[in-house]
């Protein structure tokens, strides 16, 4: 069973249910219930048209669904529609499905989660991570949205932002999470970017393809973590450097600048040090001064934190960090690597080992479980 081939076709699926009239939740539950049957029945009985047979099955369960629904009667002529199973087009509606689940009947936060659920195939817990709040909150919050846009007819496509902020998490969980989307974010960025002249969609389609051009140098054989400092820049993909960094340019020149440009100028600033001591912190730190402006996100704060360390001493990124709440995810880590620039190696050493314990993954959980070990090591603890 192609599982990663269920996983591409379902926004498609899902766009030809809403475009019939399906509501969006109905919808997502038939799709859902056709996923099970595909997996019950595909292995011994292949489809010869997958997407066909998905958008057949998956439109019966809505009208098995609908017919128990109270409104039954209201909907009793939809069954007429049904389509016969045969070839479905080969039409990418993904991008489209990203606008239709950012509706103006959704606030952005709501619609960026639904979406990310729904389309991005993000867990709840992942998504509740990308937003810094508990899980249940998340899940309160993805089922309240469900609920807004039930029966409502997707005609009103949501405002670019919003997709923006959708296509930069799916990204960012793709890079550094357990699911690899980051390749089909940019791919979905790509289209946006030749369909809209919006100086925020070069910028982030520049700042994709200066992160995703590290890609290949951020691990090692044997799956481990390898810090920015420490990569191979011979690795690195200079080809999507020099394309980020066109498109970044060409989209500064509009003197229109947003947070994904900014968060671009930064990326390039690390891929043009041919070694990371050569890189420029000072104009980095300039580069998130302007990102906390535009956002005064923690977490921006966060990462400047490091880079004030950088560029002006440990203690001067310390004094950064201290304005901040403890509790941020990976604030014990810039604390630990901070203080062991310091020199305090016991601090370092018991702050790595609590950042590893609040590690998302397992990746940055072991990376953090061998800083603290080395530390211990060289103490002769």
């Amino acid at each position: 069973m192609d599982e990663a081939l269920l996983r591409s076709l379902t926004p498609s699926v899902l766009t030809v249910l809403v475009r019939r009239g399906a509501d969006f939740a109905a919808a997502e539950d038939a799709v859902q219930d056709a996923l099970v049957e595909a997996l019950r029945v595909w292995p011994a009985d292949p489809p010869r048209d997958a997407k066909g047979w998905l958008v057949t099955v998956a439109w019966r369960k809505f009208l098995d669904a609908t017919r128990s629904d109270t409104a039954r009667r209201r909907r009793e002529d939809r069954a007429e529609e049904e389509p016969a199973p045969g070839p479905a087009p080969a039409l990418d509606d993904t991008l489209q499905l990203y606008f239709l689940c950012a509706h103006p009947s959704l606030t952005p936060a709501s619609a960026v989660a639904l979406t990310l659920r729904a389309v991005g195939g993000l867990t709840t817990r992942q998504i509740a991570e990308a937003y810094l709040v508990p899980e249940a909150t998340m899940a309160q919050r993805i089922s309240r949205a469900k609920r807004t846009v039930s029966g409502v007819r997707f005609d009103q496509p949501g405002d670019v932002a919003t997709v923006l902020r959708v296509l930069y998490l799916v990204f960012n969980e793709g890079y550094s999470g357990d699911v690899d989307l980051a390749s089909e974010a940019i791919r979905l960025t790509r289209q946006l970017a030749a369909a809209i002249d919006h100086p925020e969609v070069a910028g982030l389609l520049a700042l994709m393809l200066l992160h995703h051009a590290r890609r290949a140098a951020r691990t090692a054989s044997d799956g481990s973590l390898v810090p920015l400092a420490e990569q191979d820049r011979g690795r690195w993909d200079t080809a999507s450097i020099a394309e980020g960094v066109v498109i970044l340019q060409t989209a500064l020149a509009r003197d229109r600048l947003g947070e994904f440009q900014a968060q671009a100028a930064i990326a390039a600033l690390h891929a043009d040090a041919p070694t990371a001591e050569e890189t420029d912190w000072v104009q980095i730190v300039e580069w998130y001064d302007e990102l906390v402006r535009l956002t005064d996100s923690p977490v921006v704060r966060l990462n400047r934190a490091v880079a004030v360390g950088e560029a002006d001493g440990p203690r001067a990124g310390l004094a950064a960090l201290a304005e901040l709440d403890p509790s941020l995810p990976r604030h014990a880590a810039v604390a630990a690597y901070l203080h062991e620039r310091d020199g305090d190696l016991g601090t370092a050493a018991r702050l790595y080992a609590e950042a590893a314990r609040r590690a998302p993954n397992l990746a940055e959980r072991d990376h953090l479980m061998r800083q603290a070990a080395r530390l211990n090591a060289g103490r002769g603890c």
